[in-house]
């Protein structure tokens, strides 16, 4: 006699998993997270060196990079400018933005800003 897996299963396949439901609900939110890990690889990631001083007095350079998407270069800018503000306000000072140079043109290449800066008491 042979005895297939089709003799053995229960007609309503719920019947014999009765969690099915909820699994199937944990793949969509499975699916959900890959969808919005995946989204966000696309816009990327962006990092900020330290501050160092310049060969000028009092003159201090921020370098901060990105990579992927369109808006690299902002996010780039950003990272650098909030550095510089945050050096000189943990000093109880404000920043001054002297000179930036930006590189990085095309979508997917990585975009860095160097940013030189003073720090100068609030008023």
């Amino acid at each position: 006699m042979v005895i297939h897996d089709s003799d053995r299963m229960p007609e309503r396949r719920d019947a014999f998993f009765p969690l099915a439901g909820r699994h199937a609900l944990s793949n969509r939110v499975r699916g959900l997270i890959a969808a919005v890990i995946a989204c966000a690889s696309l816009v990327g990631c962006a990092s900020t060196g330290d501050v160092v001083a310049t060969d000028k007095p009092g003159i201090y350079t921020v370098e901060a990079s990105a990579t992927g998407g369109r808006m690299a270069w902002a996010r780039a800018h950003d990272h650098a400018m909030n550095e510089a503000r945050d050096y000189c306000e943990r000093r109880g000072m404000q920043s001054s933005i002297t000179t930036e140079t930006v590189s990085g043109v095309q979508m997917m290449s990585e975009h860095a800003s160097s940013v030189n800066f003073e720090c100068h008491p609030k008023f």
